[in-house]
């Protein structure tokens, strides 16, 4: 009897000191594979790749923070300025909806008031296509928000007839969660304000 107790304690303590190494193990596999996941992660924000059209895969690296900031904000505001100006009777609608995603109120507000002043109307009684043809946006890199004026030239097409104008809008950019498709470069356009707007001669 005392022999068989002694061979059951023997085996509980085998166990048990088997039970706690494979919790060790565990824990140091888990860590392991956190520390791998976190380092594989950081090595993807440095890297990317692409593939040209001959299918070649051709690594990529990301630029400096404030360089890539400089050139998604200065694609958004020119994005933002072909779409809400860029008009006409049949896409003023879709037009409107998506550069309410880039903008605050002041730009709803904007849209609102150009509503009651029958500038759509106008669009669609008169048959006009309004044509971004440039945009020239200045920005101040540095905190948030970044302040910025743009420089939009277009042209009001009436049948034969081209008027072209020149308007000066400010504002500034906050930043705001990326949302595919409707925000891709994450930024929201705030205190939007056409500032000047001035007819070209021909």
């Amino acid at each position: 009897m005392k022999f068989s107790y002694q061979n059951i304690h023997t085996l509980f303590r085998i166990n048990r000191i088997i039970v706690i190494s494979v919790v060790i193990m565990a824990f140091l596999s888990s860590g392991f594979s956190s520390w791998m996941a976190y380092h594989i992660h950081k090595e993807s924000l440095k890297n990317a790749f692409a593939i040209d059209p001959q299918g070649e895969v051709l690594p990529l690296k990301w630029g400096d923070q404030k360089q890539q900031l400089e050139v998604e904000t200065l694609a958004h505001l020119e994005r933002f300025h072909h779409v809400f100006y860029g008009i006409d009777a049949s896409t003023f609608k879709d037009h409107m909806e998506k550069a309410l995603w880039w903008g605050d109120g002041s730009v709803d507000e904007l849209y609102r008031q150009k509503k009651l002043e029958g500038t759509y109307n106008r669009l669609v009684q008169y048959s006009l296509v309004q044509e971004v043809t440039q945009v020239d946006s200045q920005i101040e890199l540095g905190s948030m928000p970044l302040p910025f004026t743009t420089r939009t030239l277009f042209e009001i097409k009436r049948g034969a007839v081209t008027d072209r104008y020149e308007l000066i809008t400010t504002g500034k950019l906050i930043e705001v969660e990326r949302h595919f498709p409707n925000n891709p470069h994450g930024l929201l356009i705030t205190d939007f304000f056409e500032k000047t707007l001035r007819k070209i001669p021909n």
